[in-house]
């Protein structure tokens, strides 16, 4: 077979999976799932369009961090986040010491700003005979050094009641058996009594460490703190080897929370808030309508200055740009790309760029077709000649898209990103349209065609 009828079936069975994509889908919906790959296939829209709550984060006082220790922490946070099932959220670094997060959808989010923004230090302290009571605050000895400085600053609290009326020293420090670093998985269950409880796996050096401790220690008390808090202290019954659970009275959100926090690591950093603010939705709505209403005016207006201008080419190319903007919005969808007022921008503006490629093809064309030469030839000089043209000014495009893309990231722009993201894989596939659909449209075209009665379709 022709290999430009083969290249239109695949272009075809392309277009066929595009346009299911792209059909509008019930929220909640499943889309896509192949394995451990899943998408809704719903349009992911950002702060600005959709509402939502914005917070800034930054270092706890007396704490100094480096970029990439806020790197870090902004990682763990947006994890924790998407972990609890708050979607969509975005943590990014902001200048040399903020941590900007981005809840679309949100309007209150004090719940998991507390849960995801905690240390996430766990510790096993070896409290001895010592019963100490959930939510009591402690000193231990993990990352202290002989001047009994620390890894982060510890909360101090009044002596707190005990077991049969002792007292429990408010400036005692207790040894640290073992940190959660040496816990490898972690998930919700219930316990003997059917509460709720995190259990947890070791990894080998924890399981040597827990399985010595608890062996020596039958009968004593292990307490499990979080952040220098006590949650619980169950006594030691047997050995422990490899695994064990964490207890207490826990309601299921605050069980999930807790494996949430220890599954995606102690934060690099403890951070605090510094301000929040609540986007309205309404602005946005609007502004995504307009933008719409102005997009498809402007493809019109277009639609009908190639179709004066270019003719039959001038058809093509539109017929080429549609499946631009379905393949580029299906993929937006697949990635999936928060959509964002800048990020439509970018889009629209990419639809400039798979345009001028076609102008540069139909120009060639024409004037190919002055030289005299036939149509077939004109069209394959055309984009032979027109193609280092097309090449350098989209890759000129994609270089500024890059620098725009670390420019966000560096700053915490976010509006700038989507803007090059969107920008930049649109122009990719504009690149895609050019060189497949619209070159193998105008070659098949012209076997249905007498070039030499119909030459002047072409617009020469």
């Amino acid at each position: 077979m022709d290999r430009r009828y083969v290249n239109l079936i695949m272009i075809l069975f392309l277009v066929a999976a595009v346009v299911w994509i792209d059909l509008p889908r019930a929220e909640g919906s499943t889309g896509i799932k192949i394995g451990s790959f899943e998408r809704s296939l719903n349009p992911i829209l950002g702060l600005d369009l959709r509402g939502g709550m914005q917070v800034l984060l930054s270092p706890q006082a007396g704490i100094v961090a480096d970029r990439q220790a806020l790197e870090d922490t902004s990682k763990i946070l947006e994890s924790r986040a998407n972990g609890l099932g708050v979607s969509e959220v975005v943590f990014q670094v902001a200048g040399d010491k903020y941590i900007l997060g981005e809840f679309p959808g949100l309007t209150n989010t004090a719940d998991v700003i507390a849960s995801v923004k905690q240390t996430g230090l766990l510790e096993f302290v070896d409290a001895g005979d010592t019963f100490l009571p959930a939510g009591t605050i402690v000193k231990t000895d993990h990352g202290r050094t002989t001047e009994t400085t620390t890894t982060a600053p510890e909360a101090t609290a009044a002596p707190t009641p005990a077991v049969a009326g002792t007292e429990i020293p408010a400036d005692k420090v207790w040894h640290t058996v073992m940190t959660g670093v040496e816990i490898k998985n972690v998930k919700v269950e219930p316990d003997q009594i059917g509460r709720f409880a995190v259990a947890f796996d070791l990894t080998d050096t924890g399981t040597k460490v827990f399985k010595d401790h608890t062996s020596n220690n039958t009968g004593k008390y292990l307490s499990i703190v979080l952040d220098k808090t006590v949650i619980s202290s169950p006594s030691i019954n047997t050995t422990i080897d490899g695994s064990g659970q964490i207890t207490g009275s826990f309601t299921s959100e605050e069980a999930n929370n807790l494996a949430i926090t220890l599954r995606y690591g102690r934060l690099s950093v403890p951070v605090e808030l510094v301000e929040s603010r609540i986007i309205g939705p309404t602005l946005g709505s609007d502004s995504l309508d307009k933008s719409l209403l102005a997009g498809i005016i402007g493809f019109i207006i277009v639609a009908l200055f190639m179709l004066i201008y270019y003719r039959l080419p001038g058809a093509v190319a539109i017929l080429a740009i549609a499946i631009y903007g379905g393949l580029t919005f299906a993929l937006f969808k697949i990635i999936p790309v928060t959509l964002t007022l800048p990020g439509i921008a970018g889009f629209l503006l990419s639809t400039g760029s798979a345009l001028d490629a076609n102008i540069l093809i139909f120009e060639r064309l024409k004037e190919e077709l002055r030289n005299g030469r036939s149509l077939k030839q004109a069209i394959d000089l055309g984009w032979k000649r027109a193609w280092p043209s097309i090449r350098d000014s989209n890759i000129a495009t994609i270089i500024t898209c890059i620098i725009l893309f670390w420019f966000g990231s560096a700053f915490g722009a976010s509006i700038v990103k989507g803007f090059a993201l969107t920008l930049s894989l649109g122009v990719m596939v504009s690149l895609f349209t050019a060189i497949v659909v619209t070159r193998n449209f105008l070659s098949i075209v012209i076997d249905f065609i007498n070039p030499a009665r119909h030459q002047k379709w072409f617009g020469a």
